[in-house]
């Protein structure tokens, strides 16, 4: 009975541990990507304005395996306010070292990366109560092609995550 009791007692503060870790983050959610990420599919995350006094962080979130076989990775991103006004930002992040290691946190061949979005230079408020969307699409292309990688391999998941700024 003892040992039942401590069992359980040991899962419980695992669980308060691991919940309470994160407590900056305000919205964080992924889409999965079934094979190959297709130029066409375009992952979209719903979220309600958190408080509109405060400073926030934006990322995109982003899991990968050795499968994705370029050093770099472009995106396009969309930030649609609750009035309508519309933010688009094409976006070019590191992926690798130049030896060719893939960069991002991660033991196995799965490396997950947090990519800025919003708030690295400059403080980023939600100024408008409501619901913000966010699009996220590959626009990756192979060196002196002019179409697109029509599916892009290696991506896993892709997520958004608002964090609020530390002070």
């Amino acid at each position: 009975m003892l040992r039942k009791t401590s069992a359980l007692f040991l899962i419980v503060v695992s669980c308060v541990l691991f919940t309470n870790c994160d407590s900056d983050a305000v919205f964080d959610q992924y889409t999965s990507v079934p094979n190959q990420w297709h130029k066409d599919s375009i992952s979209s995350f719903n979220f309600k304005a958190p408080d509109t006094t405060k400073n926030y962080n934006l990322y995109v979130n982003l899991r990968n395996t050795n499968a994705y076989k370029f050093s770099n990775l472009f995106l396009i991103v969309e930030l649609n306010y609750p009035n309508g006004k519309v933010v688009k930002d094409t976006l070019e992040y590191k992926m690798a070292a130049p030896n060719g290691e893939l960069l991002g946190t991660g033991f196995s061949d799965l490396k997950e990366n947090k990519l800025w979005f919003r708030g690295y230079k400059d403080a980023f408020k939600f100024h408008e109560d409501g619901e913000y969307t966010v699009h996220i699409q590959h626009a990756m292309r192979n060196n002196g092609d002019v179409n697109g990688v029509e599916n892009l391999q290696g991506i896993t998941d892709i997520g958004f995550r608002v964090e609020q700024a530390k002070k």
